[in-house]
């Protein structure tokens, strides 16, 4: 049975369980929703790069759920972001309207880095040599100035053949007014050579902006042609597993999307793996009443934060692939996220000048830290916490995955410790405690950039956080910035793949729309939307329930004479006044002012289409009792920064602590997925929810206390 056909089959015999697989660098995390009974359980497996499928198998033997009674599987992955960043993907050409085959490389001509003389941006992902020119042109209000030259289509067969290209991006000049020469070169290119992978801009993206949209085309083919292979894979791997459900990917703007909507847009996939987190962060924001947090998910790789304001995160339309600076933008629905490379994995080194140094490199699953004897040589952050005591070896992974401290040590002192000129019987912690310190200000910066560096007091905020990494950093990070308060949701280290469970479907469309803000404005406005919600409509209708469907309609706006925009919410009746109103509370929140007397433009209109899919109750994933005892398991002894020494530590079960039970530090919260860090000074209580509260202790310094 085909991955489709499986798809359309979902056999109406009964299906009890929901599954969602996030699949990390080093971690893959499973949450099972089982709608019989009502309960979540989760799984968590090393990620296995040879058949990724048989890690998301060996995780559901935590879960007890079958494959076979399963109606849903929805599956997030880095492959689209690691294939990006390391560039293994398709060998692929780019046509383009004659005299703009070089578009790719002028890119926007801007010098991001002023003062570094030897700035240079990366590499285009198409070398000149691949890119070719039709004869064709449309002007900007989508009229045909010239006519397509199909001779000079079919002239670039043989040269496409010649290259051994695998995938062909079309991007014609003004095609996002008029996409009929882009589908006349796709209709033509697909007809002669059918065993390529073929993708055109105005698929993707029908926004003006020539190099973004060239280079969001560009992206797609050049991972198309394997996420296909990766995606219709991993979805009859499932198959042949007995799965006969449907099977979605979870895409970047917060909803999950079709397999086959994943092969013909894999760029939406881009940020695919952190996006599970967001959404569940969201949803425990909406549950706890809280207006402003701070989403933040450390995992084995990297780390990643989101703002969540009003229960909602920001979704934006270019994706920077390798940062600003350098790297590429992606013309799509991304959740607006920071992402830095500080994970469990994250090796420390000695640079040149003999200071030690942490990431980018990062030691995944294979081979991992030291601690986990599986070939690991260099030290990691993960093996600091483990010979600070953060970490139990007992209990990590349910004591399934024995870690090596001696191991671990030994590694620090040697290749760290010594050469660093560290002395006395402390050296080791010293310096492990140093790798935390450097995790924790790289961490710091990105929360930063994500609040303080638009505009945000950080202080108003919560900090949420999860993944494997979170809980063990969550009350530095905390303190380190000021913030009061850290929460700890249940199953932390699977928290990705709960809110993968909790996400709806999504699509999204968008429509270039140059007008200044007016009534007959807002009344073409509304009939563009309306237009694009037929087309979101009938594009779902053969995936989802699209009677429940529901429409999220927002603008990007600028003053009059900016090149700049800010995305806003429209109200359900727009007028120019609450139009303006909105603008203006975006605008003066991001850049504290406004420009009076200045008019205001419309540059694109964006409607988003959202299906609601059956998802758990927060109140039963971290159901707990007030019968339980919450007594320390064990004591260990564990070194903490603030006393400069090892304390005697509580090492508590998580899943013994009731509602309502409150420690003051220094404590440690162990579970499955995940270890919670309680230092000196701070207290720790459980939610209702379920969830562990950390009020975090001021900073003491010279004797006077202080929040950041």
């Amino acid at each position: 049975m085909t991955v489709e056909a499986a798809n359309k089959s979902a056999q109406e015999t009964p299906r009890r369980y929901l599954i969602a697989a996030d699949t990390g660098g080093t971690f893959t995390d499973l949450a099972v929703y089982d709608s019989h009974t009502g309960a979540t359980k989760f799984g968590k497996t090393l990620t296995t790069y040879g058949d990724l499928v048989d890690g998301v198998i060996a995780g559901l033997e935590d879960t007890s759920a079958q494959l076979d009674e399963a109606s849903l599987f929805k599956h997030g992955t880095t492959h689209v972001i690691n294939a990006f960043i390391q560039r293994r993907g398709a060998k692929t050409a780019l046509i383009a309207t004659k005299g703009f085959r070089d578009v790719l490389e002028i890119a926007r001509g801007n010098r991001p880095e002023t003062f570094n003389l030897r700035y240079r941006r990366g590499e285009p992902l198409i070398p000149r040599s691949l890119r070719f020119e039709v004869v064709e042109r449309m002007d900007g209000q989508g009229r045909v100035v010239q006519p397509l030259d199909i001779d000079s289509v079919k002239a670039l067969v043989p040269l496409l053949q010649k290259s051994n290209v695998e995938s062909i991006a079309i991007s014609l000049l003004n095609s996002y007014a008029n996409a009929a020469h882009e589908e006349q070169v796709r209709d033509i290119l697909r007809d002669l050579m059918p065993d390529l992978y073929v993708t055109i801009g105005t698929e993707l993206s029908r926004e003006w902006m020539e190099y973004e949209r060239t280079s969001t085309a560009v992206a797609n083919a050049f991972v198309g042609a394997r996420m296909s292979t990766y995606v219709e894979g991993f979805g009859q791997a499932l198959t042949d597993r007995s799965f006969g459900g449907r099977f979605y990917m979870m895409g970047s703007n917060g909803g999950v999307m079709t397999s086959q909507a994943a092969v013909a847009q894999p760029v939406t996939l881009v940020e695919s793996g952190p996006i599970g987190g967001c959404i569940g962060a969201a949803a425990y924001a909406q549950e706890l009443g809280l207006d402003k947090m701070i989403a933040f998910d450390m995992g084995g790789t990297t780390a990643k934060c989101a703002l969540v304001e009003d229960g909602r995160f920001e979704v934006v339309n270019t994706y920077w692939v390798g940062g600003y600076e350098r790297g590429f933008p992606i013309r799509t629905p991304v959740l607006d996220i920071v992402e830095v490379g500080a994970g469990g994995g994250s090796i420390a080194w000695i640079d040149d000048n003999n200071r030690m140094r942490l990431g980018p490199r990062s030691a995944g699953s294979d081979p991992g830290p030291i601690a986990f004897r599986r070939g690991g040589a260099e030290p990691t952050v993960t093996d600091a916490n483990v010979v600070l005591g953060r970490i139990g070896s007992e209990s990590f992974m349910n004591g399934r995955l024995k870690l090596d401290l001696e191991g671990a040590a030994s590694a620090i002192d040697r290749q760290l410790a010594l050469p660093l000129g560290y002395t006395g019987p402390d050296r080791t912690d010293q310096v492990a405690q140093g790798i935390i310190d450097l995790a924790t200000v790289t961490m710091s910066g990105a929360i930063k950039e994500i609040t303080v560096e638009r505009g945000r007091d950080i202080r108003e905020y919560k900090l949420f956080v999860f993944g494997g990494g979170g809980p063990l950093f969550g009350a530095e990070l905390a303190r380190s910035l000021g913030i009061r308060e850290v929460i700890v949701p249940p199953h932390p280290g699977a928290f990705s793949s709960l809110g993968m469970l909790m996400a709806e479907a999504r699509r999204d469309g968008a429509r270039t729309f140059l007008r200044d803000l007016s009534a007959a404005a807002l009344a073409d406005a509304r009939d563009m939307i309306q237009l694009m919600e037929r087309e979101l409509q009938d594009s779902m209708a053969s995936e989802f329930d699209v009677s429940k469907i529901s429409y999220i309609h927002e603008a990007d706006m600028n003053y009059q004479g900016q090149s700049h925009t800010v995305r806003i919410r429209l109200p359900s009746e727009p007028t120019v006044e609450n139009v303006q109103a909105a603008f203006e509370d975006v605008y003066r929140a991001r850049y504290g002012h406004l420009n009076e007397g200045t008019g205001l433009a419309f540059v694109v209109l964006r409607a988003g289409g959202v299906v609601p899919t059956q998802r758990p109750r927060l109140d039963a994933v971290g159901a707990t009792s007030a019968e339980k005892k919450g007594k320390p398991h064990t004591y260990r002894s564990v070194y903490f920064a603030g006393a400069g020494q090892r304390l005697k530590t509580a090492i508590y079960r998580r899943s013994e602590l009731p509602e309502g039970f409150s420690v003051k530090g220094p404590a440690i919260i162990e579970e499955y997925s995940s270890t919670t860090v309680v230092s000196p000074q701070d207290t720790l209580t459980v939610g209702r929810l379920g969830e562990l509260r950390i009020s975090c202790a001021p900073v003491q310094r010279k004797g006077v206390a202080s929040h950041g």
